[in-house]
């Protein structure tokens, strides 16, 4: 029996494409980018098919690398973005963690990890992250768990305090949040 290493991903490629708003996310992607160099590089990890995060990144000019988990998710992103290096692994075991990053961004996944897990993956992006690197992610403010809408499966929240507590023990200061018009809540943090 294979295991399904996108967390239920890989089953509900074509629905999640439909369902993903092209909108919601890019402007306050692209809001976080401003201020990094042009060219900056930056590691969209569980990118999926590449929409919208991913294409605003590179829109405005960035070398942007991806990962995710999902087959199906890196053949659409490889068929969108033909000469954008991604990789399809799960964020535990990428070879991207391997080399160095101004910033890196995680829209939709944390949350789908298990708690271990997220603490691992804040710990490995504050190692990546080049001096006041960025990272952007994405998990609702209170501690909580609940089953994704889409897969059915599990999905946990930390919480702000616990993640704002990670972020520290990795080097990573938060500086601020905010939430989206599609109720997402943001997590800005920055290498001290």
């Amino acid at each position: 029996m294979t295991v399904d290493k996108s967390n239920g991903y890989e089953a509900i490629v074509r629905s999640f494409a439909e369902a993903r708003s092209p909108s919601i996310g890019s402007g306050i992607v692209r809001e976080w980018a401003r201020g990094l160099e042009q060219g900056a590089a930056i590691l969209d990890i569980g990118c999926g098919n590449g929409v919208p995060i991913s294409e605003t990144l590179l829109q405005e000019g960035f070398d942007v690398h991806g990962v995710d988990a999902s087959e199906s998710m890196v053949r659409e992103f490889r068929n969108r973005f033909p000469t954008v290096p991604v990789e399809c692994s799960t964020v535990e075991d990428s070879r991207f963690f391997d080399r160095k990053f101004d910033a890196v961004v995680a829209w939709g996944l944390m949350f789908l990890l298990p708690a271990d897990t997220q603490r691992i993956l804040i710990g490995k992006v504050a190692s990546v992250l080049n001096p006041r690197g960025r990272f952007l992610f994405t998990s609702p403010q209170e501690a909580s768990s609940w089953k994704d809408g889409m897969t059915g499966l599990g999905s946990l929240s930390l919480g702000k305090e616990a993640y704002e507590e990670a972020l520290r023990e990795g080097g990573l200061a938060l500086v601020r949040n905010m939430l989206d018009e599609g109720e997402n809540y943001y997590y800005f943090a920055r290498k001290q």
